[in-house]
């Protein structure tokens, strides 16, 4: 496709994998599952949960703003937990992230995510 472009920044953690931060086809954006790395060091964030989920919305902020978009932009977000009883920490963060309205979403419960995180999230951004 000629229309696909990868976006990438040192703002956000790097790919840890065979994969973009995103990827950029037309005007929108899929952005890569991202876990709550400190991109500086590639280490996770220390502290709680409502701490990992902050660094992960702060990473696909940074993503998005590389792409040319906002969080705003974000018309979908996938969430994975390895504990679904953190939902309402994960609630309350993102409404700080994001205005109304908000974007589709799913949250679901898993076994695990990548170096042992309890949350990741993907997303996909339309730019206008």
């Amino acid at each position: 496709m000629a229309n696909k472009s990868v976006i990438q920044t040192d703002n956000a953690p790097q790919a840890i994998g065979t994969y973009s931060q995103a990827v950029k086809a037309g005007d929108t954006v899929y952005i890569s599952g991202q876990i709550p790395l400190v991109p500086e060091t590639m280490e996770v964030v220390a502290g709680d949960f409502a701490a990992k989920t902050r660094q992960v919305f702060e990473n696909l902020k940074a993503v998005c703003e590389a792409a040319g978009g906002e969080l705003k932009d974000i018309v979908k977000v996938n969430i994975y937990m390895t504990d679904l009883a953190n939902f309402a920490t994960v609630n309350e963060i993102m409404a700080t992230y994001f205005p109304e309205p908000y974007p589709a979403r799913a949250a679901v419960e898993v076994s695990a995510l990548p170096k042992g995180v309890p949350v990741e999230m993907e997303a996909i951004m339309v730019l206008s």
